[in-house]
């Protein structure tokens, strides 16, 4: 998933070094929000996998 963060953030770079800023900044966005999206995966995963590992045998 955080593949797809770089991806959108090269496009914009390279968006905005040629000028388009509106594709730029909608990459930026999409970035953005890809990479909050995986922040709360990881974090759901996490508690998850804190929760499944206590087990009390």
């Amino acid at each position: 998933m955080l593949s797809w963060v770089v991806t959108f953030l090269v496009v914009a770079l390279i968006a905005g070094i040629l000028g388009f800023g509106g594709v730029a900044g909608v990459s930026i966005e999409i970035a953005k929000t890809i990479f909050f999206i995986a922040i709360v995966l990881f974090l759901i995963s996490a508690v998850v996998g804190l929760v499944r590992g206590r087990s009390s045998v």
